[in-house]
């Protein structure tokens, strides 16, 4: 691990300060209501004529299906990011801040996986996974990616979510069982971030030009693979909407590109700050909507 000492005791003192145990802190058994799964404007029919075609309870409902779909890419991409960072600790010694700093995020990451699961089964009553390609790709890349790669492609999942979660969990139209868990996982994801990004610029700082290509390449495909694998299509089926409508609405949804353009600013921003948002990069970060 190349962050600083002192970094990593800043976050450790955090984490003691500030982590939650959602199995305490929520009330698993309350009635979720009738709110929100997100915020509508986040939804990825807001803004089209299929949003304006949905009555308010299937507009509530899809949502809804859409928050549990999220959360099951959250799940996916945090049991990436945990055998990434074990890999790369498998040989620091266990009495710097750095090590034990991982080990804290790898703790953090598996409270969340759990919450995000036991949340979204109270949610609706279906079940979500990335698709087959995505979780074969995201197999391959846990196994071979190390360095700048690893914690960037980390740093753009967390970025990404994170930008949601905050609208979510302010927007009392949501109801109050996503409100908390996002509240939860937006303040102990703001370590893991400031984490990542130091993580980054250390690796990245020596690399060469061909390196360096390379990297952007990949983290903006990983990024693709993540933003792409967020809605699944059969949460449109389970909505009880038209899938092939739905789909072809989504993808053409302007409001929603729009959307994840401006809140992923700062991230496009410290990928080039860092070398990492080359032309070839930029092509593939303009396809996903974040540029």
């Amino acid at each position: 691990m190349h962050g600083t000492d002192e970094t990593a005791q800043r976050l450790l003192a955090s984490a003691a300060q500030l982590s939650r145990d959602p199995e305490t802190e929520i009330d698993w058994d309350a009635p979720v209501g009738d709110g929100y799964g997100l915020s509508p404007e986040w939804s990825t029919l807001y803004g089209t004529p299929y949003w304006d075609e949905l009555t308010e309870p299937q507009r509530r409902e899809l949502t809804k299906h859409e928050a549990a779909s999220v959360a099951s890419t959250g799940i996916w991409f945090e049991l990436i990011l945990q055998q990434m960072i074990l890999r790369d600790v498998y040989d620091e010694s266990p009495g710097s801040a750095e090590f034990q700093w991982a080990l804290t995020e790898i703790a953090d990451e598996c409270r969340h996986s759990i919450m995000f699961a036991k949340a979204s089964a109270r949610l609706v009553d279906a079940r979500y996974r990335p698709g087959l390609l995505a979780r074969e790709l995201g197999r391959g890349f846990k196994t071979v990616a190390t360095g700048a790669t690893a914690y960037a492609a980390i740093l753009v999942a967390e970025e990404v979510l994170d930008v949601m979660q905050r609208d979510w969990m302010r927007d009392r139209r949501v109801a109050p069982l996503v409100r908390t868990v996002n509240h939860i996982h937006v303040v102990e994801e703001s370590r893991h971030m400031v984490f990542a990004r130091e993580e980054t610029r250390d690796r990245i700082a020596d690399a060469g030009l061909v390196r360096r290509q390379v990297s952007a390449l990949v983290i903006a495909l990983a990024a693709d693979m993540i933003v792409s694998s967020m809605v699944s299509p059969a949460v449109y089926r389970n909505a009880g909407l038209d899938v092939g409508k739905a789909v072809a609405m989504a993808r053409r949804n302007e409001h929603h590109r729009s959307l994840l353009r401006s809140s992923c600013a700062n991230l496009m921003d410290f990928l080039a700050e860092v070398g990492l948002l080359t032309p070839a990069a930029r092509r593939v970060y303009r396809r996903t909507g974040l540029l």
